[in-house]
């Protein structure tokens, strides 16, 4: 297994049962959903995107389910984001500018053509769904948190939206 960049005894897990790496400590059985403290997050980013990113995500954005859509994202949490702590970083301290001075970043990186929403979610994104390229799967009104809600359903398939603010911090959203 290459570095990881987690604290000894952590390792990088799946679950079957969410699709979804977690990590777990062999000494004490202890396991998470985020990074322990310790975690070498810039070796992290780098270990996940090789070994957990998830097939490109190529849905057109119309829901199988009538009234549902399908739509990625990019998040990135500051502290004072709902949970400020993610995957890759087991403490959030970023403040709500830094934070958008870094979502403005990846948004130039996206239109520019350089890079594509579910590549860049993989190694950026402060949300578990960055396994999956920010693939959120199909949600219908009344899912998700309201702002987050009316910017996916107010575009068209394949559209990005621009910086979008929730409690949970700021998104680019892709139907």
């Amino acid at each position: 297994m290459s570095d990881a960049g987690l604290p000894p005894n952590w390792e990088v897990r799946h679950s079957n049962s969410k699709n979804l790496p977690y990590y777990f400590n062999t000494a004490t059985k202890e396991s998470r959903w985020e990074p322990p403290s310790g975690t070498d997050s810039e070796k992290l980013k780098v270990y996940m995107a090789q070994h957990h990113s998830a097939p490109t995500f190529g849905a057109d954005g119309n829901g199988v389910n009538e009234g549902k859509i399908r739509a990625a994202h990019l998040l990135v949490k500051h502290k004072e984001s709902r949970r400020p702590k993610s995957w890759k970083e087991a403490n959030i301290t970023r403040s709500r500018d830094e934070a958008m001075s870094v979502i403005l970043s990846h948004e130039a990186r996206i239109r520019s053509g350089e890079t594509s929403l579910g590549d860049l979610a993989t190694s950026e994104s402060d949300c578990s769904s960055a396994r999956k390229r920010g693939d959120l799967g199909f949600f219908g009104r009344g899912e998700m948190q309201k702002e987050f809600e009316d910017a996916a359903f107010a575009l068209k398939p394949g559209e990005i939206s621009g910086v979008v603010e929730t409690a949970s911090g700021l998104h680019l959203i892709e139907r």
